[in-house]
């Protein structure tokens, strides 16, 4: 198997762009094709200051580097949820981040869970009703929180964060088993500041995670390769197993299957995500001012004040 461009061994092929290529014009093409997807969307300019969510992966890391290569105003936010599942997942994963930003002289906030607010996710999954079924429905409320009130508080002009094609097929296809129309409409490359809210952008929608993680290796990135304890048994992690089948029969399927969605949503398939319904009834939350829907505290403030 040799490179598209210039003939030399291949360092990865890609069946859905009929596409092989080495690791030097590999790491080039994503590059380019990240940043023809920040136009295409109108993600960001170079003007704008970024507020990068990282995880200590290698979605994250990697898509933190391309932008830097890229010359964007980043700012890196790691969420230390303090878990531990007899792998130190979170210790290890801040680690990586850190030395990522280190070895790039990019600067690293990191918001510690239990420094903050005086437990960590465990405690409050186990103290969260619905968390003690799903843990993954509390860690998900607290790094939404957590990263909106950050780029809001700190003016931030986007907050990025490294969901990839295969996260998006999977979501997707979840929400359109259910025809969940809320969910459905959320799955745009960008959602516009408003009503309290920062403005979210996705640059790897149309990346593989395959994609990224032969980046990830070929720049000798060092990140968590680890999945974290709690996502065992996920229903998004069933999903990408089973649209991965589907990939090996039908290169091109989850690409495909995404395409259409944002033609759908273009076409009006789906409401957008707030009508001025929804916009006139969020207030803001009497604790953290962030907003909510609810009379008085926000879910997060609700809680985090139980003891």
């Amino acid at each position: 198997m040799r490179c598209r461009k210039c003939g030399q061994r291949a360092a990865i092929n890609m069946r859905h762009h009929r596409l092989s290529l080495c690791s030097t014009h590999f790491k080039e093409w994503l590059i380019d094709q990240t940043q023809r997807f920040i136009e295409k969307y109108q993600m960001f300019t170079p003007s704008d200051r970024l507020l990068v969510a990282v995880s200590g992966g290698k979605d994250s890391l990697s898509l933190w580097d391309i932008l830097w290569r890229l010359g964007y105003q980043t700012v890196g936010l790691y969420i230390d949820l303090g878990i531990n599942g007899g792998i130190h997942y979170s210790a290890r994963s801040r680690q990586c981040a850190l030395q990522f930003a280190e070895e790039r002289g990019l600067e690293l906030d990191i918001y510690d869970l239990r420094s903050e607010i005086g437990r960590d996710l465990p405690d409050l999954a186990d103290e969260n009703r619905r968390g003690k079924e799903k843990p993954c429905s509390t860690c998900g409320l607290v790094k939404r929180y957590v990263m909106n009130r950050s780029a809001m508080k700190q003016g931030y002009d986007a907050l990025v964060t490294a969901h990839n094609l295969d996260d998006e097929a999977a979501i997707l296809l979840a929400n359109t088993l259910d025809w969940s129309l809320e969910h459905l409409s959320r799955g745009l490359p960008v959602m516009p500041a408003g009503a309290g809210f920062a403005k979210k952008v996705k640059p790897f929608c149309r990346i593989s995670e395959r994609e990224s993680a032969a980046y990830s290796i070929l720049r000798g990135i060092e990140y968590m390769e680890d999945e974290c304890p709690y996502s065992a048994g996920s229903k998004q992690l069933f999903f990408k197993h089973h649209l991965n089948e589907w990939e090996d029969e039908m290169p091109g399927v989850k690409l495909r299957f995404y395409k259409n969605y944002l033609k759908a949503m273009e076409a009006g398939a789906f409401p957008a995500r707030q009508d001025s319904a929804e916009i006139l009834s969020l207030q803001q939350c009497g604790v953290c001012g962030q907003p909510t829907t609810a009379d008085g505290l926000c879910v997060f403030c609700r809680m985090t004040a139980r003891k």
